[in-house]
């Protein structure tokens, strides 16, 4: 399995959660939060990073849960 940010991005439905790069949605809920929380689940697992985007689609927050290195560079 490949590590894959996952994105949290409006949707017409409601909310969809993405693997980067994947045209289709893994996941489409009604609300942000259910969103959030199924993105963090996976990217927990995978050890990867979440973005969660705004209704504009900007993004504004990311979480790493991958090996960050210590202390940050910069």
């Amino acid at each position: 399995m490949t590590k894959r940010n996952q994105h949290v991005v409006p949707h017409a439905n409601g909310w969809a959660v993405k693997g980067a790069g994947s045209s289709r949605a893994t996941k489409v809920v009604e609300t942000q939060r259910e969103a959030i929380g199924i993105a963090r689940g996976i990217a927990q697992n995978q050890q990867s990073e979440m973005l969660i985007h705004g209704e504009n689609g900007r993004i504004r927050e990311r979480n790493s849960y991958g090996n960050d290195p210590y202390p940050p560079k910069g």
